[in-house]
């Protein structure tokens, strides 16, 4: 007699069914995880689901966006369940239009003007130029500048959009560091952000193209070394 597979297709998240029962429901994910509980997310929930068939249901939940991707749960796991790409894969999978909050925009944002919030460029440099002015002057740093496309440094350094638009001193705390160090070092005018929200959100393409940014600069200038807000 002929097997019949009951409800036969091609799992988009790409979870073997064998799972259901690899996985123990053991709860050492669960436990390692920290957010286990908001918003009802359980690691062991979503694999299960993922390995009935229920697809849709993973990719329409809170789970992927409650999920830190943090990937302690799949490092505790004692049967090496793929639970962090079963994450970012349902990510990927949810339409553009309805990953929550702003993440998505920040990605359309920086692709379109080079940083996730998209501060334009003269703002950006004016910034740049006044805190090295209080540095220098009011805050004990002589003859202190924030180097720009400075090329052959050793440091490239990204930086976080959040920081120039509303915590811009907390630049300074790694600029002090370079300044005693006397080390060389240098950002760029465009395409400077060095938070890639093409990663969280499950963008690949979007995530290849800013990184692909941040590497040209970093060849173009020849630089050796390269710092990551993050």
């Amino acid at each position: 007699m002929e097997a019949i597979a009951v409800n036969p297709k091609e799992g988009r998240l790409k979870v073997s069914p064998e799972w259901a029962d690899v996985c123990f429901t053991c709860g050492t994910c669960a436990g390692g995880c920290p957010v286990t509980g908001v918003d009802g997310l359980d690691p062991r929930k979503v694999i299960r689901m993922a390995a009935l068939g229920l697809d849709q249901e993973v990719i329409d939940s809170k789970f992927p966006w409650v999920c830190t991707m943090c990937g302690r749960c799949e490092y505790a796991c004692p049967q090496g369940v793929e639970i962090l790409k079963v994450m970012r894969r349902a990510r990927g999978l949810r339409e553009r239009d309805k990953v929550p909050g702003p993440i998505h925009k920040g990605v359309v944002m920086c692709l379109e003007r080079g940083n996730n919030l998209g501060i334009p460029k003269d703002d950006f440099l004016f910034l740049l130029a006044d805190l090295s002015k209080e540095m220098d002057e009011d805050e004990g740093f002589p003859g202190f500048y924030v180097p720009v496309d400075k090329k052959g440094a050793n440091i490239l350094v990204t930086i976080n959009s959040k920081e120039p638009f509303g915590e811009p001193d907390d630049m300074k705390f790694w600029w002090r560091i370079f300044y005693a160090a006397r080390e060389s070092w240098t950002t760029t005018s465009e395409n400077w952000e060095g938070v890639n929200w093409g990663l969280f959100s499950g963008d690949d393409e979007a995530m290849k193209e800013i990184t692909g940014r941040i590497v040209k600069n970093l060849e173009e200038l020849e630089c050796k070394t390269l710092l990551l807000p993050e």
